[in-house]
């Protein structure tokens, strides 16, 4: 597909070696900073909250957060996802 207007990804580095994942992730970085819009669904947090600039936590279908990464806290990370 030439010129998408937004690239989807759930769970692209799941299962990977982790120089792949490492690609992965700066390939993504590269793609944002081209203007990009990506929407990644992971449960890698570190990763996530480098490449974010909005994240959502979901719970059985139910937003239970919402906001910038700055703004999630180690408690709410904690709660929701276990990291």
């Amino acid at each position: 597909m030439t010129n998408p207007r937004l690239l989807i990804l759930d769970e692209a580095t799941e299962g990977l070696a982790p120089v792949v994942r490492q690609e992965i992730w700066a390939a993504l970085h590269k793609l944002k900073q081209t203007g990009l819009s990506i929407l990644l669904v992971d449960k890698t947090l570190s990763e996530l909250l480098d490449i974010a600039d909005h994240c959502v936590i979901l719970e059985k279908g139910e937003t239970v957060w919402t906001g910038i990464p700055e703004n999630l806290s180690a408690d709410i990370s904690d709660r929701f996802l276990g990291a």
